[in-house]
């Protein structure tokens, strides 16, 4: 298994504005493979991330 994986998020609630970068709030999101994991509030849903395969948390958003 690769270290990093790019999936799409096909469903989080929508971020709120003023969200900042930080990563320490964080919201439940679905990825396209079914599986669920904790993103920072500015993800989108229809974004692309990187996550840890090795422990299933987001990295970070993958740059189109």
């Amino acid at each position: 298994l690769p270290p990093f994986v790019e999936l799409e998020v096909v469903y989080t609630e929508p971020g709120e504005k003023g969200n900042t970068a930080s990563t320490s709030a964080q919201k439940p999101a679905e990825l396209e493979t079914g599986a669920k994991i904790m993103v920072p509030l500015f993800i989108n849903t229809g974004e692309m991330i990187r996550v840890d395969t090795r422990d299933r948390s987001y990295y970070e958003r993958v740059k189109k």
